[in-house]
């Protein structure tokens, strides 16, 4: 199954209600998994972004999908990245070198 990785920031209502935020990625993680998404890992963190989550979907689709119904309760603004394995990008990389020599310089 795909994974993603969202960088979370808190909305000034975020924040207000900050007290809960563990609350509240608990219930997020519930309410993904009944759309098939599984939260993995959610970290709170220092720096630009508040929280981090790493996660699987079966799809872009449905990544999305939590995204957007994330961000919609106020707390957060989300952007979320497709992340791949080491394995991934290595048969990704492979299918780039192919289609270079394939077709000539891609210069």
């Amino acid at each position: 199954m795909p994974r993603y990785i969202s960088l979370v920031s808190f909305t000034e209502e975020g924040y207000k209600h900050i007290k809960d935020t563990k609350k509240r990625a608990k219930a997020f993680a519930d309410k993904a998994k009944k759309k098939g998404v599984i939260i993995q890992e959610t970290f709170w963190t220092i720096g630009h972004y508040d929280i981090v989550h790493v996660f699987q979907a079966p799809d872009d689709s449905a990544a999305a999908s939590v995204g957007f119904a994330l961000g919609s309760m106020g707390n957060v603004r989300t952007e979320t990245l497709r992340a791949f394995s080491g394995d991934e990008i290595e048969e990704l990389l492979s299918n780039a070198y192919d289609m270079h020599l394939e077709e000539g310089s891609l210069r």
